[in-house]
């Protein structure tokens, strides 16, 4: 992943509120998409110029051939607003992120984040590196690409509440566990809307911790089926259960897993 520098100049007297509002809206529609990844954008003014640094997944992720229709609009209201269009900068690449797929139609993708992850939630299922969302087909909407980043962002703030040992805990462990959870619920169909869209196989992957015992663990079924679910081998040190039929993966319990 790579960080940009992004520079707007104004080119005629205006409100700084009006400043305000255009770059954040542009910012919102470039995270909504995908193109930038994080939740926070500090902007520096100086002078007439204003300028941020974002981490971008790809070195072209600000291309225009990415733009949904929001990204545009929200450009046009840079002009609007009393801006130019935003001088981009290449700074470096970001050695703290992880590289994105090579691949973006893999056999098969899982809709995965962990609490320390501001990437595509949308893996490959070959490598399980992200697959950023503007290079899904352009059917799935900007408003499809916000839900993934929408559930993405709930899912950390569960796993919080839950690893911080909150008076909720238990019942963010039953959110990210449990396949009759509202919360399992709408992720199960935002995978359906992204497996109709791009024609790849999209698994969900089922947080698991907690159980009585590492056997009983190793011989949990398939919680939606009641199947044969166990892996010979775990896939990428995570997943030791894999269910082709309910298309959902989860992992043997934290609590007993070496």
């Amino acid at each position: 992943m790579f960080i940009k520098e992004l520079s707007f100049e104004c080119y005629q007297d205006t409100q700084y509120a009006a400043v305000e509002r255009a770059i954040n809206n542009y910012l919102d529609m470039l995270r909504y998409n995908g193109q930038i990844l994080g939740r926070e954008f500090p902007v520096a003014m100086q002078g007439p110029v204003f300028t941020t640094r974002l981490v971008c997944p790809e070195e072209n992720s600000l291309s225009a051939s990415f733009n949904s229709p929001q990204v545009t609009h929200a450009l046009n209201g840079l002009t609007t607003a009393g801006l130019l269009a935003p001088k981009i900068k290449t700074i470096a690449e970001d050695l703290n992120s992880q590289q994105c797929a090579t691949n973006f139609t893999p056999s098969w993708q899982i809709l995965y984040t962990t609490f320390l992850d501001t990437c595509s939630p949308i893996r490959c299922g070959e490598t399980l590196a992200p697959i950023p969302l503007y290079r899904t087909p352009e059917e799935i909407s900007n408003g499809d690409r916000k839900s993934a980043i929408k559930w993405q962002e709930e899912w950390v703030n569960l796993d919080e509440l839950q690893m911080n040992g909150s008076a909720v805990s238990s019942a963010a462990l039953k959110e990210l566990g449990d396949i009759s959870s509202k919360f399992f619920h709408r992720g199960s169909n935002l995978c359906k809307r992204i497996q109709c869209i791009t024609k790849v196989p999209t698994y969900y992957y089922l947080y698991r911790v907690a159980g009585k015992s590492l056997q009983e663990e190793q011989n949990r079924p398939c919680p939606s089926c009641g199947g044969e679910w166990k892996l010979n081998s775990p896939l990428f040190d995570i997943f030791d259960f894999k269910c082709d039929q309910c298309q959902l993966v989860s992992n043997l319990s934290w609590d007993f897993k070496k």
